[in-house]
């Protein structure tokens, strides 16, 4: 196991640990990520803030792999989050929506690019955005 996959495992236990201090100690201070509903993060803190919001959305969350690898000094992970959604949601615009106490399980993909000090500089996630609000209850009902 190279350096690339050892982050990778440490930054998914420090997400499904909700451990915000662990998750922002991996990522480098000028590092970027893209996520379906954060757009583009520049930044440790905002990248860390991102993960806070998540974390706190969905306290109890797992993470169950279905594939990992690591090319060169990149991770890649594709697997299964899953939790109930006890905590406020914060949306983009800043608006915070009361939990829905509903559960959620989304598959996702993950890239996580290592720099030679062991630091994230660039991080992608990908997931289907609109079954993850339609698991919460998000979306308006189809017109009959």
């Amino acid at each position: 196991m190279g350096q690339a996959r050892e982050v990778m495992d440490r930054l998914t236990t420090a997400i499904t640990a909700g451990n915000s201090d662990a998750i922002a100690g991996l990522y480098a201070q000028d590092a970027v990520a893209v996520t379906p509903d954060g757009g583009e993060l520049h930044g440790r803190d905002d990248i860390a803030a991102y993960w806070r919001q998540m974390t706190e959305a969905v306290p109890d969350g797992s993470y169950q792999s279905v594939h990992a690898y690591e090319v060169g000094n990149t991770a890649i992970d594709e697997g299964v989050f899953t939790g109930k959604n006890t905590g406020p949601i914060q949306l983009p615009t800043g608006e915070t929506l009361p939990p829905t106490q509903k559960e959620i399980r989304i598959r996702g993909v993950d890239f996580a690019t290592v720099d030679d000090d062991g630091r994230i500089v660039d991080y992608r996630l990908y997931f289907d955005e609109m079954e993850f609000l339609g698991q919460l209850g998000l979306l308006p009902d189809e017109p009959s």
